[in-house]
């Protein structure tokens, strides 16, 4: 490993904006740059907050060992949280996204301590001392930045604990909206607004204002959750208070009945079905899913972790259904450990397709709970070889030189996370490629369908979007192609893809792969 790689590994650094934003107020410095590490930065990332790829120019044969995944890490830490007692993580992520996670649980009084972790292996140990979903905490103002998983999971949560009290005082409590905002009050010196007693408020990006989640919100008012919208267009900011009363028409011979739809985010039933334990002493519960159901794997992943933490609920067929047999409850593992992310595996696997050679990417294996393991299906059907050890948890993607990538028509639904990628390899495919059926995709961290189509014509590209989806025509000749990222991590990680192949690629705000992936770039590094 070279010494910069070695600087860049020990640099401290402050990964939530939240933590600086603390670090300034408490009058602390932040920590220094080491001048090797400046050097790396302003040779390979610009000081215009941008970072060229380099192609690399030769086949690869690389072994990659990934951190944990996100969706699996923030679900875990949920559902530690509402165990009794301690569970401790392996393998679990270090990124903003699942700070922000850590961060609002501390802040509901939840002690989560991470250590052990190992820079040789990427092995990360978190202990969460859970309070069976009670918290002390009744007062809270917790900042969401543009994390999904965070927003519905403590929602939900939230709303059915709800130990605070809605008032009139809430109504009329005057804050400010954005981030942007909040970092003017700070150098102004002006006085930040206080939170009423008694409530919660969850706050984030501006995307994150602008994200639906109504669908969720309206369910959770069945159940009793008593939650406002701050602007009144379903949309964070949300105020949640004190949990009132069931909704007596939700109620069928003694069973709370709900219907989520399924439509929008899978997360939304995911937040709803680790929720409901926690109010399972008022009876049988069954929640029944409305259209159809996007992401049905990260379900299954969802449904699998709760039966790790002790809550056996029934499946109906396809996952359109689901029972809660009234008192179910979490129970501690003690320990669970967490499996490499699959979507960051995605780019390494296009690496391997797109440049030729060989990846071989450990403690992930074809039986992972993450759908996105699926991806590598759709680069067998490109032409590259696909090979599992399920003994040593490997996953091996291969393509020779003399075999050109194809073409494909593929339906992405279940592995949505990856169709970025997946779009990218397309420009070095013969043929035109058709990603369909991820519609959904156009309410995440931005509307991904425009985004990526935006994006891959810089290259020359012919790109028919659809409602649903997109037709990929590679270009006659690649052009020089400056990639906007728009503030999302997947557009900058998967164009990262296409400069290791073709010249001129440069990607702005390469930082937002702080998101779920901080050491991507890093990583990266390892295949030249």
């Amino acid at each position: 490993m070279s010494a910069y790689t070695q600087a860049v590994l020990k640099f401290p650094k402050l990964n939530t904006q939240a933590q600086q934003r603390e670090a300034v107020v408490q009058g602390r410095s932040l920590p220094p740059i080491p001048a090797s590490v400046y050097d790396f930065l302003k040779f390979r990332i610009g000081m215009d907050n941008t970072k060229k790829i380099i192609p690399i120019g030769h086949q690869l044969d690389a072994e990659v060992f990934l951190p944990g995944s996100k969706s699996i890490t923030n679900r875990a830490l949920l559902l530690a949280a509402c165990c009794d007692g301690e569970t401790v993580l392996g393998n679990a992520l270090e990124s903003e996204d699942t700070q922000i996670m850590i961060d609002g649980l501390r802040q509901l009084g939840v002690s989560v301590v991470s250590g052990g972790h190992n820079l040789q292996t990427d092995k990360n140990q978190i202990t969460v001392s859970g309070l069976g979903g009670k918290f002390p905490v009744d007062n809270a103002e917790i900042y969401i930045g543009n994390s999904g998983t965070t927003v519905r999971f403590l929602t939900a949560l939230l709303a059915l604990t709800g130990s605070g009290e809605y008032t009139q005082a809430t109504l009329k409590f005057q804050k400010l909206n954005t981030q942007t905002q909040q970092d003017e009050a700070v150098v102004q010196g002006q006085s930040l607004p206080s939170v009423p007693a008694s409530v919660y408020r969850l706050h984030g990006k501006e995307r994150m204002h602008q994200r639906p989640i109504n669908d969720l919100v309206d369910t959770l008012r069945l159940l009793g959750g008593n939650i406002r919208y701050e602007n009144s267009n379903g949309s964070p900011p949300l105020i949640i208070g004190r949990r009132g009363e069931l909704d007596k028409r939700i109620i069928e011979d003694g069973v709370i009945k709900i219907s989520v739809a399924g439509n929008i985010s899978s997360q939304f039933l995911s937040a709803i079905l680790m929720a409901i334990p926690i109010m399972s002493s008022e009876g049988d519960v069954e929640v029944e899913v409305k259209g159809e159901l996007v992401s049905r794997p990260y379900v299954g992943m969802t449904v699998g972790m709760m039966r790790s933490f002790g809550v056996n609920l029934v499946c109906g067929e396809e996952m359109s259904s689901f029972r809660f047999r009234k008192g179910e409850k979490y129970s501690s593992p003690k320990s669970y450990r967490i499996e490499s992310d699959a979507s960051a595996a995605s780019y390494f696997f296009a690496a391997a397709a797109v440049c030729g050679g060989t990846i071989r990417l450990g403690w992930l294996a074809q039986k992972s709970m993450q759908g996105d393991v699926g991806f590598v299906g759709c680069l067998a059907k490109m032409g590259c070889s696909v090979q599992f050890d399920d003994i040593k948890n490997i996953i091996t993607v291969s393509r020779s030189l003399d075999k050109p990538l194809e073409a494909i028509s593929v339906d992405m639904n279940y592995i949505s996370d990856t169709a970025q990628t997946l779009g990218v390899v397309a420009l070095f495919a013969n043929g035109t490629t058709e990603i369909k059926n991820i519609e959904h995709v156009r309410y995440k961290e931005t509307d991904r369908i425009t985004a990526l189509a935006n994006e891959l014509r810089k290259f020359g590209a012919t790109v028919e979007e659809q409602r649903d989806g997109l037709k990929i025509t590679p270009p006659k000749k690649f052009q020089p192609a400056i990639i906007e990222t728009y503030d999302d991590h997947r557009m900058a990680m998967s164009f990262a893809i296409a400069g290791l192949k073709t010249d001129g690629v440069i990607i702005k705000a390469p930082d937002c792969v702080q998101k779920t992936f901080p050491n991507f770039f890093t990583k990266l590094q390892e295949l030249y």
